[in-house]
């Protein structure tokens, strides 16, 4: 009888940490964004950019948008819980104008484990991220 009791106990336990491993479900971590040589307007103004971030189909948010300038660093860090390794991670560069904001490019790339700090050429200048999959 002990035997046995111990045995389901052994059971118990592993189905519960198996229960919290889930082994298609990975941790995406998006920091260090920042763009260099972003162009403005067709006047000449410098764009007021900021970033919005996508893992496969949820939705990250959105970095605060920085007034006038072509270098933006922002302090945003973005996290995906549920993010898939192979999933896309994109990331868009905004334009934000008073009706209409323009895009400036996109970036994707797919998810691999690892630690990354990726450049990216958009349209109209060149994004820097870094992104961590644990």
């Amino acid at each position: 009888m002990g035997v046995l009791y111990d045995l389901r106990l052994v059971s118990l336990a592993v189905l519960m940490l198996a229960f919290h491993l889930d082994f298609g479900k990975a941790d995406v971590r998006v920091f260090d964004i920042h763009a260099m040589d972003l162009s403005g307007d067709v006047i000449g103004n410098k764009p007021d950019p900021y970033t919005k971030i996508w893992c496969g189909s949820t939705f990250g948010g959105i970095t605060e948008f920085l007034n006038g300038t072509n270098n933006p660093e922002w302090s945003a860090e973005f996290s995906f819980p549920i993010c898939k390794a192979t999933e896309i991670l994109k990331l868009e560069v905004w334009d934000k104008d008073l009706f209409f904001d323009d895009k400036l490019g996109t970036c994707t790339r797919t998810v691999q484990y690892g630690s990354f700090d990726i450049p990216c050429h958009l349209s109209k200048g060149t994004l820097f991220y870094k992104y961590e999959l644990r």
